[in-house]
């Protein structure tokens, strides 16, 4: 509201100086004249010095007002002037004009001559009823000018000795009130008009902003992500299917996923990841030679449409957004960073609509993520037969359960001591088809997708209720692997205790089996995972130690049951390798940490046999079992405690 009324009075003012400066040079025209006139055609010796020096000045102040007013014709009047300023600069010399007019009838009442006097009056006069209208645009002007013209030479007259004059002087005094009033009126009329005027205008120009400003909030809406004001998927397919339409030129697409976005924002908040997501796009728009082929795809997602762009540029192009992209953020006065994955799909050498080309980039950053993240992937063949592949049993894992595709075996755990079962390992098995599905191929195809959770827990529920058939001389414990992402789960704790429940399998032969990717993970919620479930009375293995993520202040922490070395130090025993001195660092720390230590993939007699030397408490490979079938397991167990 306050924005209308200073642009109502703006536009009000600027009409009021085009008013008066229309007017302007017949006013100054007649003036010019009128004064003339009265100083040349009455002309007296004791009067003429001083007529003469009047008629000078008034026809300086003339010539000053017209160079004004042929200034603002041509320079300022087309422009967007300044009202105000403009009619200040006007009203200046109408009203230093008038104060002339008065000074040279003041003067005359008491020097000239009746015939002189009366001609005076009337041309005042007449000037006087033609400035009500004349200069109506400028209230004050408008009743100043004729009042000022009048007013002091009539008093004059009053205060003289001559009758006949005092009447005129009456009459004077008399007009110049009644143009007060007129002027007043007239001045009111005008503005009113003008308001009435404007006042249309500017509500036209407020619907019109108002339209604007909706139809661009509609566009972005339509078009823009509200986050970082990028082309969203809509805007961005459109215009990149007119460049496929239309482009004879090659060109890149790049696809874009940014490295470590997901640790930002569940460890420091959305907020953060918001800023990072923003600065991100910035930096993505300076990169970028046309906005309109940019666009956030979604999440951490962006694309870019690289136009005349061959494979080599391209992957020169990426290599360098990725360095622009992986600088420091500040953040809430944090340094914070995040690296980018990209993939490039090339047109038209390997796909000519736009669909095909982001859905080829996609999987190009996919497999390079999986490979090496922070680099650039170019799309092959051999891509799209691993992405089908992925695909297929990805489709099919959803359903394999219910069609009971999937089974369990059982390796057995053997003591180095006595060389008699501890335990049994569940190793999933799945065959789809024909083939049997290596586990290292669904596993984590059932993590990517979500799938994980029920698998884990059917897994679960299976071995448990396997290990409770097991009839022996001795409880035999069923060592179950738990992905990471099930470790993490809420809900995983309450799922390990129904199952126990509904088993009736004892917690304390129950082993929980957790890689050593653990430790990347947030150690507070995997050590409360762990001290759960050993509260229960449920054991907890680190299985293939000693790939990569060990700590041993985490492990310590942690206070798992046992260890699992993993093959590849068994392999290298005795075989130029480092594997006997890496196995007795491990006995070493276990004896200190107080956990027992299984040594998995004992493939011969020489590898057990050092084993035992070295302490191992326990010995799993294919020198004592393959993994066995359910269905055998009794005979398995039957034939190894008859002898």
């Amino acid at each position: 509201m306050n924005n209308n009324n200073s642009n109502l009075n703006k536009y009000m003012q600027r009409d009021a100086a085009v008013l008066l400066y229309s007017n302007a040079i017949a006013g100054i025209l007649i003036t010019l004249i009128a004064s003339s006139f009265l100083v040349f055609a009455f002309t007296y010796p004791e009067v003429d010095p001083f007529k003469k020096a009047w008629w000078i000045g008034m026809t300086a102040l003339l010539t000053i007002r017209f160079l004004d007013v042929m200034w603002w014709k041509h320079k300022v009047e087309k422009t967007e002037f300044n009202g105000e300023k403009s009619i200040m600069y006007f009203v200046v010399g109408a009203n230093v004009t008038a104060v002339m007019w008065s000074v040279y009838l003041v003067y005359t009442t008491t020097q000239a001559h009746s015939i002189e006097l009366t001609t005076t009056i009337i041309t005042i006069s007449a000037m006087a009823g033609g400035s009500a209208t004349v200069l109506a645009a400028h209230k004050f002007t408008a009743m100043f000018y004729p009042f000022i013209l009048l007013a002091p030479g009539s008093i004059g007259l009053l205060v003289s000795d001559n009758y006949p004059l005092q009447l005129l002087g009456v009459l004077g005094l008399a007009f110049s009130i009644v143009m007060l009033i007129i002027s007043r009126q007239s001045a009111d009329f005008t503005r009113h008009t003008l308001f009435l005027k404007n006042e249309n205008s500017v509500l036209i120009h407020s619907m019109e902003e108002k339209v604007e400003q909706r139809t661009r909030k509609i566009y972005e809406l339509s078009n823009l992500d509200p986050l970082t004001k990028l082309y969203n998927r809509t805007a961005f397919l459109k215009q990149l299917k007119l460049v496929t339409a239309a482009s004879q030129k090659p060109f890149a697409l790049l696809f874009i996923d940014l490295d470590g976005f997901k640790k930002i924002n569940d460890s420091i908040g959305h907020k953060a990841g918001d800023k990072i997501l923003s600065k991100t796009a910035e930096r993505l728009k300076d990169f970028a030679l046309d906005k309109q082929l940019l666009c956030r795809w979604g999440g951490d997602e962006f694309l870019i449409a690289l136009e005349d762009t061959d494979e080599t540029s391209a992957v020169a192009q990426s290599t360098a957004l990725i360095e622009v992209i992986s600088k420091n953020h500040t953040v809430e006065n944090s340094i914070l960073s995040v690296g980018a994955t990209i993939g490039i799909a090339l047109y038209p050498q390997h796909a000519t609509s736009e669909d095909r080309l982001i859905q080829l980039a996609d999987m190009a950053m996919y497999y390079q993520k999986k490979l090496m993240r922070s680099t650039v992937g170019v799309f092959s063949e051999q891509m799209e037969k691993l992405y089908s592949y992925e695909l297929r049993l990805k489709n099919s894992l959803t359903t394999a359960i219910e069609k009971n595709q999937l089974r369990l075996v059982f390796q057995p755990i053997l003591g180095s001591g006595d060389i008699k079962i501890s335990a049994f390992e569940a190793l999933l098995r799945w065959q789809l088809d024909d083939d049997n599905i290596p586990p290292d191929e669904f596993i984590p195809i059932a993590e990517q997708y979500g799938l994980i959770h029920e698998i884990g827990a059917w897994v679960l529920q299976q071995a448990c209720e396997q290990a409770v058939l097991w009839d022996v001389q001795q409880k035999v414990a069923v060592c179950v692997n738990v992905s990471v992402i099930q470790l993490q789960d809420e809900h995983f704790i309450d799922i390990v205790s129904d199952t126990l429940s509904s088993s009736q399998l004892p917690a304390e032969l129950l082993h929980i089996e957790i890689t050593e990717s653990v430790f990347a993970s947030d150690p507070t919620v995997i050590s409360n995972q762990i001290k759960n479930l050993q509260v229960m009375g449920v054991k907890v293995s680190i299985d293939d130690f000693g790939t990569g993520y060990s700590s041993l202040s985490v492990m310590q922490d942690l206070a798992v049951n046992t260890v699992k070395i993993d093959r590849s130090f068994i392999n290298k025993i005795n075989n130029q390798g480092n594997g006997d001195a890496i196995i007795s660092a491990v006995m070493h720390i276990a004896s200190s940490l107080n956990f027992l230590v299984v040594a998995e993939g004992v493939e011969n007699e020489m590898q057990a046999d050092e084993l035992i030397k070295l302490g191992v408490d326990y010995l799993q490979g294919f020198y004592y079992s393959k993994p066995i079938e359910v269905e055998d397991i009794a005979s398995y167990l039957a034939q190894k405690y008859d002898n």
